[in-house]
């Protein structure tokens, strides 16, 4: 009974087999089961996913660039060099680091090691960032340090995130226990959001009143995140058989994602909301002050919208289905934005657009990743493998490009319609300030819906059929993990 209910609490997760038969001295499942994911292990990976994004923000969000080129005068020429290099590397580590922790094999699983001991060096390297290694005023060395910085700190990113974004996948098959788990990371992933955004609008008075000031603040947020994310390790677990497993080349491991036709479909939702997520958040300020609409009202709107959403979008959604949820968050988001877009001048329309814009973002982080989880699961129905880590890598690739996309795209529709940098925002033309509203909302809405179309016509994976597949992989994952725990009995591990 003991040995029983070991296996059945590995990965943080306690499954209910309905029955077992003895089958060589083991205890072997002859039906289905329940999953049901432990609290703890989804409030320590929330934790651990919250720590490594805040830390991702608060660097890559602003921090880096007004520390080097505001504050200490580094050339914003050598600035742009040193992101235009870093971006090159950006673009491709992603894909070479999920398919090495697909290929990993230690005794703490394929994506443990990197977390665990990622954290460790992840907040030496934050926390040593923002140190002067060189003496300040040297454009050159700036750029050294800034760009060595970059690079360090975003490899063992990549490594963390990519590692902690699959561990759902690998701590459970069903939607059900996931939901669970995607639950709580949308809890965390507010206090994510929240306390960049706060630091990054204070970081001048932080760091005018005293750098050493600031770079004990910067200390105390590296060594809390880098402890929250190693101590989480402890709490969560993957299936231990997977990581016997043998792999694909990675070429053959890159072209056999492309011929997941879910994949494909999901990658249209995945760019979309990458592109409007980045977009948003750079239009905010442009908004309020070209409209005077107070930003009180449209906060408190979209946190209810967050709040509602998470409702609607477990309960009615668990009935509408996966399929059904996501066109119907892509629709409500979509016309939200439309409303906002073109009537945002008035306070009762940012409301609205704030308040599905809310409604969106509990979508975006619930239903998305339960989506994600499926296209890999059809995967592993196909080819017999978890490749999680080489998804999670190829995802990015695609999606990265959305960001620069955003950034480009913003400042050129703004000036196509007579913005006039050399000026306040609330002294644009009538014309210049509806054009922010184009260059903000635009191209976004036309995004959810393209996205509600796509998913709703040709995204394949819902019904009954899969359904079935879906059972049947989660029997499958227990006999394997059986099995494999029966080896390592026979083999006196």
């Amino acid at each position: 009974k003991k040995k029983k209910c070991r296996i059945y609490a590995a990965c943080g997760v306690l499954q209910t087999p309905n029955k077992f038969k003895i089958e060589g001295g083991f205890f072997v499942m002859e039906s289905g089961f329940k999953e049901k994911v432990k609290l703890s292990s989804c409030m320590w990976l929330g934790g651990a996913d919250c720590s490594i994004t805040t830390l991702n923000n608060i660097l890559t969000g602003g921090g880096l660039t007004f520390f080097f080129v505001t504050y200490f005068g580094m050339s914003p020429a050598w600035s742009a060099a040193c992101w235009l290099i870093f971006g090159l590397w950006n673009a491709v580590n992603d894909p070479i680091f999920g398919f090495i922790s697909d290929h990993t094999k230690s005794k703490l699983g394929r994506r443990i090691p990197y977390i665990r001991y990622g954290a460790i060096i992840i907040a030496i390297v934050f926390v040593a960032t923002w140190g002067t290694w060189f003496e300040p005023g040297n454009d050159v060395q700036m750029f050294i340090q800034m760009l060595v910085a970059l690079f360090l700190f975003d490899t063992l990113y990549t490594a963390i995130a990519t590692s902690i974004y699959v561990m759902p996948y690998e701590m459970a098959i069903t939607n059900e226990a996931r939901s669970k788990i995607f639950l709580v990371k949308i809890i965390f992933q507010l206090v994510a959001l929240s306390v960049p955004l706060v630091l990054l609008a204070e970081l001048e008075n932080i760091l005018n009143s005293s750098l050493s000031s600031y770079q004990h603040l910067m200390t105390g947020i590296g060594v809390a995140a880098g402890s929250v994310i190693f101590l989480s390790t402890f709490f969560y677990k993957e299936k231990d058989y997977i990581k016997e497993e043998e792999q694909y080349p990675f070429f053959k491991s890159l072209v056999e994602c492309f011929k997941n036709k879910s994949f494909i479909i999901f990658e249209v939702l995945s760019f979309s909301v990458t592109f409007i997520n980045t977009i948003l958040m750079m239009g905010l300020s442009y908004y309020f002050e070209a409209t005077g609409v107070s930003f009180i009202p449209c906060y408190a709107a979209m946190f209810i919208g967050i709040i509602f959403g998470m409702f609607l979008w477990m309960v009615p959604g668990q009935k509408w289905g996966l399929k059904k949820s996501i066109v119907i968050m892509c629709l409500l988001f979509g016309t939200g934005g439309l409303v906002l877009m073109l009537l945002g001048q008035y306070t009762v329309a940012g409301v609205i657009g704030f308040l599905a814009a809310g409604i969106g973002f509990a979508g975006g982080s619930y239903l998305i990743p339960l989506m994600n989880g499926d296209v890999i699961d059809f995967d592993e129905s196909r080819t017999g493998l978890r490749r999680e880590g080489m998804y999670a890598g190829v995802n990015s690739f695609i999606c990265k490009p959305a960001i620069s996309i955003a950034n480009a795209v913003f400042p050129a529709i703004m000036v196509a319609f007579g913005y006039n940098a050399d000026i306040l925002i609330s002294e644009q033309t009538d014309m210049a300030k509806f054009g922010i509203r184009i260059a903000w909302l635009a191209i976004s809405v036309v995004l959810l819906y393209i996205s509600a179309i796509v998913v709703g016509k040709l995204y394949p994976l819902s019904g009954k059929e899969w359904d079935e597949i879906k059972a049947d992989l989660a029997k499958d994952h227990e006999e394997k993990q059986i099995a494999y725990e029966k080896e390592l009995l026979e083999r006196g591990m």
